[in-house]
């Protein structure tokens, strides 16, 4: 473990460059922050180039902690406003749409044909023929009230 006495800042700006790379990759916001932290116990080790690694290693695992915490913090007070909320979110998308069942909901159970694929319904019973409104869902079963 010889080699560690000789890290210098320039090698953790290095981690600092993969990891954020790593993130390009990756799904979520994970690596940035330990990219983040890696290039700020660069920066302290430019500054203290004297500091043993179990320091900059204590620093890194104390500044990717900090990092990541406060990163859900700032997400949580501001979250990310989209023009589309409901994206990813396929039986959200149906809600307030109206369709016509071809199928009667039978003890309050049934199914509903929606674009290209059937869809599980709750609501209360009625005939094939009904005009129903989606007005929720819950899982993957659409909650519909007649209109």
């Amino acid at each position: 473990m010889e080699w560690l006495d000789n890290v210098t800042y320039w090698q953790w700006w290095v981690a600092a460059l993969i990891l954020v790379i790593f993130e390009v990759f990756s799904p979520g916001a994970f690596f940035l922050w330990l990219g983040v932290a890696a290039g700020v116990v660069g920066l302290v080790l430019l500054a203290v180039p004297d500091l043993g690694w179990e320091a900059q290693f204590l620093m890194f695992a104390i500044f990717s902690v900090a990092s990541i915490v406060l990163w859900h913090r700032v997400l949580k007070r501001r979250p990310i406003e989209t023009d589309q909320p409901r994206l990813n979110r396929r039986g959200e998308q149906y809600v307030d749409r109206v369709f016509t069942l071809e199928e009667p909901i039978v003890n309050g159970h049934g199914k509903i044909k929606v674009d290209d694929s059937t869809w599980k319904i709750t609501g209360s019973d009625c005939a094939a023929g009904t005009r129903v409104k989606v007005i929720g869902v819950d899982g993957v079963v659409l909650n519909v009230e007649v209109v």
